[in-house]
């Protein structure tokens, strides 16, 4: 910090007036994740990031957990971010207890990854709400067992199955696609394709 300070303002700081500095930073930032989230948001994006945090002089990994919403004028928001000890149940619970605390209704769906405990306790605070898999998470698990080189192919045959006219369009399209990659001697995205493909599509967090 000091030699940020010196590099921008020409002097350094004393460490006195960079832990002031870091008060009044930490201040703001409480105040903007606890303030109320005003509107419906009828669509919200949960994700789950994991960085690197130093920690009484270790390096550790740390879930940081994220929540955009889609309000009724259709601009995006971020309505909070939270450190979780990791990306369990309990804590996408208190991160949507926190939500729903500080206001968040009216929300109709929620796209998310499949993490752990995350559509249990997503039941439990918006049992109405419908969900879907995010397809980005998705389309990297299948990247995981497709060899460099066909990646671009296999790209293109995946986002053909979000590009349908309708559902059952779409379940038809990834069955065609899970049969190409079989004939293209790639079993085990095939098997991806065609275990992930429900939870790419609507459906109640219940279920």
């Amino acid at each position: 910090m000091e030699d940020i300070t010196e590099a921008l303002g020409g002097q350094r700081v004393s460490p006195s007036t960079v832990s002031e500095l870091n008060q009044k930073i930490d201040a703001t930032i409480e105040a903007w994740r606890q303030r109320p989230i005003e509107g419906e948001h009828p669509y919200v994006y949960l994700a789950g990031l994991w960085l690197k945090r130093s920690w009484g002089g270790e390096v550790r990994n740390v879930a940081v957990l994220v929540a955009v919403g889609v309000g009724a004028d259709g601009y995006r928001e971020i309505l909070g971010v939270a450190e979780g000890t990791k990306e369990d149940q309990q804590s996408w619970r208190s991160f949507l207890r926190y939500l729903k605390g500080r206001g968040l209704k009216g929300v109709k769906l929620v796209i998310s990854d499949k993490g752990l405990g995350l559509l249990e306790a997503l039941a439990e605070f918006y049992p109405e709400a419908q969900w879907q898999r995010c397809m980005v998470p998705w389309y990297r698990n299948v990247f995981t067992v497709t060899p460099r080189g066909r990646r671009k192919e296999v790209a293109a045959m995946r986002k053909a199955i979000h590009g349908q006219e309708d559902r059952e369009a779409a379940r038809q399209k990834a069955e065609a696609v899970a049969q190409k990659l079989e004939s293209m001697k790639l079993a085990q995205a095939a098997a991806m394709v065609r275990a992930g493909v429900r939870d790419a599509f609507l459906h109640g967090v219940s279920a």
